[in-house]
């Protein structure tokens, strides 16, 4: 069993689920009579894992450009079509024993916070959803060209932030629609604005109030400076990040989400724009190497790392078949075995705020409980990616036995 506090793993072990929650962990000695016992002595049992940056409620095409996507999708796709392709997005990710995930916008005006509540009361399943609602941003948002007269139609996307005052109130309007936290572009590249220092102070100051976290979408160190300035609690990307801000997440203890793809997903990505399978691309060795250098520095700097995969673009797999990339892209880059794990359980759990009901396997928590087959420290990626059981809240949604 992996214990993601210590993060070790340990043997021997029982879990005890009633109802929805772990009621112990125990040495094992026998199996009393009067319970329904799962054996999964022949596997590795983990708490359910977490992508900490999903888009459920989003989807785009390789060869697609984003702002134009998101304009057709703002005009031709209704509320009810979008919420219910985000829910078979959703659903994908217990599959891979993904039992929570945090999404960040791009959910038109709350359709987020409601599959969150459709899973919730039992509508439909899914992971725990940690909806933040529309995000935050300058004016423009990150929906880039659009003409004077057709502005209105980010106001459905985003949330724009126009002064400081307007900030608040932001955050207040979340606040009544029941998010989980709030989620602000520090940028909105290509787009050239972004919130001030000021701004998101206010929304910081407003969110804290009210017990929320805020995490910051960041493409440039300057507005990665800015929000560690101004008091986020996580950075979303965090691409052209400098040491200098690292040290000050560091010491500040600010979550850093790094999302970026292995060498066989950005191969994939690259046929799909038509490049040969063959073929040599400079810029993904680029680009992996600047990933794998960021990490690297992140991690040396004692930076919190938290797990997530931001994978929107449809590759051919499902969503929670293209989330499981994030494993293999943490490892390619360095990271070791046990410390993915603790990314996508206890250290997630912490950013959210929620480390006793979710990512360990404790008494009280909520009976997320997934196994794996094969030997997660010598053959990590196969391993994390043939799940063969699969609880969530004490309900079995994959069995070994079927």
């Amino acid at each position: 069993m992996y214990d993601s506090k210590t993060n070790a793993l340990v043997e021997n072990k029982w879990i005890h689920v009633q109802g929805s929650k772990i009621n112990s962990v125990e040495d094992f000695i026998e199996v009393p009579d009067d319970v329904e016992f799962i054996d999964l002595s022949d596997y590795t049992v983990l708490p359910g894992l977490i992508d900490a940056h999903t888009h459920v409620l989003f989807s785009q095409e390789a060869s697609e450009d984003f702002a134009e996507h998101s304009v057709k999708s703002l005009m031709m796709e209704t509320d009810a079509l979008r919420a219910l392709r985000g829910f078979k997005r959703a659903k994908s990710y217990l599959d891979v024993g993904i039992t929570s995930i945090k999404d960040l916008g791009n959910s038109g005006l709350f359709l987020d916070v409601a599959l969150r509540d459709a899973i919730e009361e039992g509508t439909v399943a899914g992971p725990r959803i940690f909806a933040s609602g529309p995000i935050m941003g300058a004016a423009g948002g990150q929906i880039y060209g659009v003409s004077p007269q057709h502005q209105d139609l980010i106001d459905l996307e985003y949330r724009i932030i126009k002064s400081v005052d307007d900030a608040k109130n932001a955050v207040r309007e979340h606040v009544n629609q029941n998010v989980d936290l709030i989620k602000i572009c520090a940028d909105n590249l290509p787009n050239n604005t972004v919130l001030s220092v000021e701004e998101m102070k206010a929304i910081v100051q407003t969110a804290h109030s009210h017990k929320l976290t805020v995490t910051a979408h960041c493409v440039t160190n300057a507005s990665a400076w800015n929000a560690v300035e101004a008091g986020v609690d996580g950075i979303e990307h965090g691409f052209n990040i400098a040491d200098s801000t690292l040290t000050k997440m560091a010491e500040k203890n600010i979550f850093l989400v790094p999302t970026e793809n292995s060498r066989a997903y950005m191969n994939t990505y690259a046929q799909l724009l038509g490049h040969s399978s063959g073929e040599e691309l400079p810029w993904i060795n680029k680009y992996l190497q600047a990933m794998e250098n960021r990490l690297s520095k992140a991690i040396q700097l004692n930076v919190p790392i938290v797990a997530g995969s931001d994978n929107y673009t449809d590759i051919g797999t499902t969503r929670g078949q293209s989330s499981q990339d994030m494993f293999r892209t943490y490892y390619e880059a360095g990271m070791s075995p046990l410390d993915i794990l603790q990314s996508a359980t206890y250290i997630s759990a912490v950013h959210l705020k929620k480390e006793n009901e979710i990512g360990q396997l404790i008494p009280g928590a909520n009976a997320d409980i997934i196994a794996v087959k094969g030997n997660l420290s010598k053959d990590f990626v196969n391993s994390i990616e043939t799940i063969v059981f699969v609880m969530k809240g004490g309900k079995v949604y994959r069995n070994v036995a079927e």
